[in-house]
């Protein structure tokens, strides 16, 4: 379920309408910027993500070798 091109037409149609066309290329920049802003979080976010798995892992692996010194102490 998508928008036709009738939809779209009246959809821009009003924003010209409540923005005027000397508006509309600041709120195109906001937009875009709000998108760009969107995306840095969301890598950052799956950045930290990324970190915390290797965290976990490289203290699975310390507490391994701990567990097998023990074993042989």
């Amino acid at each position: 379920m998508g928008f036709g091109t009738t939809e779209l037409i009246v959809i821009l149609v009003i924003i010209l309408i409540i923005f005027g066309v000397g508006k509309l290329p600041e709120v195109g920049a906001g937009l875009g910027k709000g998108i760009k802003e969107f995306k840095k979080a969301q890598k950052d976010v799956n950045e930290i993500a990324a970190d915390a798995t290797e965290t976990k892992v490289e203290k699975a692996d310390t507490t391994e070798e701990v567990k097998d010194e023990n074993k042989t102490a």
